[in-house]
């Protein structure tokens, strides 16, 4: 196992370019399950998360080619293996399997799915989905059963908006027979991206992007090409680590207009943003301001970046409001903050932070994939060494992070536990 260790109290600055994104890629690589010939995505992200979904392709009968961001899978020897344990387990987006090989076997078995602890995140709506399609659905010894005799078009109304339950739906529709309408669908861009990915195979979708989505049916799909967005968390992640510890950082390969609730909250607390095509340039305000913020479904600002920002807000002068309305757990980062000197309390949903404060580094765990990332950006802004351990949930969703930050002149590097450090981290 491995531990970060980072110098903080350094000034950035260069340019840095962004990833594909990570959402995207996790419900992309499943959907090429759906085609009859071979499916080749570019811009995929180096992150553990999709090597363990090319394991998974491969296991079962995919063929699957992945170099230089470039994956290449050949389904037509797929079959509908059962994988109830394993490496699915370890997988949050393993759900998208069901979909996916539901919409094309009729039938599938996949383990519950895994990932970062961030409280219940049920897949309810997900089964109601399938059931409405005509499939059978049953828990059976912690793994997921699902089969149908045939899939039927239906009308689906998701009780709560889900980006999980959006796409899984429309993977298993899109071969279904007859016309499939989800309303109160979420309009997050990975899921124009699917179905970006979705009709270029062949099939009919309208209204992507908005909350009502219809599908129609078609009999099979095909192989073809396409490109991944950009991932809009990871150049959030870049926006506020530049106001945190910049001097003006560049960020290459961004769709502004996916950052614009960010980008408004940072602009609010004095920071310089300028938004060009495929860049925002990030330079510090000279005092930053306190604000609110309040987590909703897309276009609002993303739960993502939650964790990250509260690291920034240490430096606003004032009381700032931090409130998650999307996942009310999502605040284990803070105890780790707090180790760093940060002035933060939770009540409920909400974390209180009081600023400014100067954060000195300290021995800290990530328990999940974006509180992973706050610890990075704080360990940047604060005084001393921080050393970061649970690199297993960073490398999930950051592609090089340290070779990406060390370009930007930041001092950072990767070192083994030993043995007693390891020990003391499962006690």
């Amino acid at each position: 196992m491995e531990k970060l260790k980072i110098a903080g109290g350094y000034p950035l600055k260069g340019s840095i370019r962004v990833s594909g994104a990570k959402n995207s890629a996790v419900a992309l690589i499943p959907a090429t399950i759906l085609a009859d010939s071979p499916v080749t995505i570019e811009g995929l992200p180096d992150i553990s998360d999709v090597q363990m979904l090319k394991k998974l392709m491969e296991e079962i009968g995919g063929e699957v080619s992945f170099e230089d961001g470039e994956m290449t899978v050949d389904p037509s020897r797929m079959i509908s293996m059962p994988l109830p344990n394993g490496r699915v387990k370890k997988l949050r987006a393993s759900y998208y399997l069901m979909g996916a090989m539901l919409g094309k076997f009729k039938k599938a078995v996949i383990g519950l799915p895994g990932g970062c602890h961030l409280g219940p995140r049920p897949i309810d709506q997900h089964i109601k989905g399938f059931e409405a399609l005509g499939a059978q659905v049953t828990n059976e010894q912690g793994a997921i059963y699902l089969r149908a005799d045939e899939l039927r078009g239906a009308r689906i109304y998701l009780d709560v908006v889900s980006v999980g339950a959006t796409i899984n739906i429309m993977l298993a529709a899109v071969l279904a027979k007859g016309r499939t309408v989800i309303e109160n669908a979420a309009k997050e861009p990975e899921i124009i991206d699917v179905v970006t990915l979705l009709t270029n195979m062949g099939a009919k979708i309208k209204g992507a992007g908005t909350d009502i989505i219809r599908i129609d049916g078609v009999d099979s799909l095909h192989g073809c090409r396409h490109t991944i967005i950009p991932d809009r968390i990871e150049a959030g992640t870049f926006m506020i680590l530049a106001a945190a510890v910049g001097e003006g950082i560049l960020i290459d390969n961004v769709i502004p207009q996916h950052l614009e609730s960010l980008t408004a909250k940072m602009r609010e607390m004095g920071i310089n943003i300028e938004a060009g095509d495929d860049q925002i340039f990030v330079s510090p305000g000279e005092k930053y301001k306190s604000v609110d913020i309040k987590t909703l479904v897309y276009p609002g600002f993303p739960t993502d970046l939650q964790q990250p920002f509260t690291s920034l807000l240490t430096k606003a002068s004032g009381s700032s409001m931090v409130t998650d309305t999307i996942y009310g757990a999502r605040f284990k980062h803070i105890d780790e903050l707090r180790r760093m000197n940060a002035k933060i309390k939770v009540e409920g949903r909400t974390a209180i932070i009081d600023g400014p404060v100067q954060l000195h580094g300290a021995k800290v765990k990530a328990s999940d994939l974006r509180a992973g990332a706050a610890l990075v950006i704080a360990g940047l802004m604060a005084e001393g060494i921080t050393e970061v351990t649970g690199l297993e949930h960073i490398d999930r969703g950051y592609s090089n992070l340290v070779e990406k930050l060390a370009g930007l002149g930041a001092t950072i590097w990767r070192e083994e536990m030993t043995q007693e450090e390891v020990e003391q981290l499962k006690s």
